[in-house]
């Protein structure tokens, strides 16, 4: 069996599970969220635990097992504590603001971009050089922030850009007479 898959998912107090056939509905203290899983994975909802069954060791059945609870677990999640993804805004000039619900981005462009936040999504700008996109869905979350770094990627030469926190960005060296060798 799949290791992940056969782990149950905890279902902590405050958090109501519901199945009706394929689809499950997460409801808890920071929102609902529902999802159509695959017709031919069961889910069973213990004590406090939640279960999720396969019918047969196929292949496809194996990688929709772990799938499929690697989901629930993500929804369960996210109606308790949500998901926050940071991001970091690195060049001269560069910075982010909130307006009302939307996110204004100056990065190098002759004109602001303006991020407009999908519902269920929240942007936080704690410092105009840091983001937190902040929702319950942790694909909703997770995409948003993925459409934000893809506004100005990290240049590899000068490592300007919008970047994911802790992000690394490997430099080039640039043309060889940059890298300090001499001229004969």
């Amino acid at each position: 069996m799949s290791r992940i898959g056969r782990a149950p998912v905890a279902v902590p107090k405050g958090v109501d599970v519901k199945v009706a056939g394929a689809r499950v509905s997460v409801k808890g203290p920071k929102g609902n969220l529902d999802r159509d899983f695959h017709p031919d994975m069961t889910f069973e909802v213990d004590n406090g635990s939640v279960v999720v069954r396969r019918p047969t060791d196929l292949r496809h059945h194996r990688a929709l097992h772990g799938l499929s609870r690697a989901l629930l677990a993500n929804m369960v999640k996210g109606v308790t504590s949500g998901f926050t993804i940071d991001l970091e805004l690195h060049g001269t000039g560069y910075r982010a603001q909130k307006q009302g619900t939307n996110l204004v981005l100056q990065v190098g462009y002759s004109h602001p971009v303006e991020v407009k936040a999908p519902a269920g999504i929240s942007f936080e700008v704690p410092q105009p050089n840091r983001v937190s996109v902040v929702g319950i869905d942790r694909e909703a979350v997770g995409q948003m922030a993925a459409k934000i770094r893809a506004i100005r990627e990290p240049n590899p030469y000068k490592g300007k850009g919008i970047r994911y926190a802790g992000e690394v960005v490997k430099l080039k060296a640039g043309k060889a007479g940059r890298t300090g060798g001499a001229k004969k």
